[in-house]
């Protein structure tokens, strides 16, 4: 059995983060904003679910919008990912501030992230939990994703201003039975 010790509750996310940060991009009524994003979560084969504070203005773009797109920022990108968590977009366009491209999506006008390995445009689905939670329920409605590199290096926010890379791939996919596989 391994050793352990007590651990502060509020920190816990050093450990469950759920996967890579986005930048989260949206618009409305003319406006268009960035935010970087590590709180998210997937709820089904084409479910997100993402926290936006109330008092971040993405929080009212989205809301009366009921769209936006997750781009997936790689390493390469990380000072500019960590730049647009530190800034607010009410001081200005971060795409301009940060030198990203907004590229047109097809489904909704919330801007893609052109420099972004891959672009996933979403409508809300649901936001029942919206004004308890400020979580909002995002269905993909299309995906974009760069041929290669296939396993591309993203970043994982560890809390305390640390990031994990993504690494080596491990597969047990000899273990799994044929209909737990995405692909046969």
């Amino acid at each position: 059995m391994k050793r352990k010790r007590d651990f502060p509750v509020e920190q816990v996310r050093r450990f469950l983060e759920p996967g890579p940060v986005v930048l989260l991009s949206s618009a409305w009524n003319g406006e268009h904003d960035i935010m970087t994003m590590g709180w998210h979560m997937m709820l089904g084969w084409d479910l997100v679910g993402t926290y936006i504070w109330d008092a971040n203005r993405t929080h009212h773009l989205v809301r009366n919008s009921r769209e936006c797109a997750l781009n997936l920022p790689t390493v390469d990108l990380l000072d500019a990912v960590v730049g647009i968590g530190n800034c607010s977009g009410r001081d200005g366009d971060k795409f301009e501030r940060f030198g990203l491209s907004a590229v047109a999506g097809e489904e909704v006008s919330a801007p893609l992230v052109g420099e972004c390995h891959a672009n996933f445009e979403c409508v809300l689905h649901e936001m029942r939990n919206t004004d308890l939670y400020n979580l909002f329920i995002w269905q993909v409605v299309k995906a974009h994703v760069a041929a290669s590199p296939k396993l591309p290096k993203t970043v994982h926010y560890r809390g305390n201003g640390e990031f994990m890379v993504s690494g080596a791939e491990i597969s047990r996919r000899k273990l799994f039975k044929p209909e737990m596989l995405d692909e046969p």
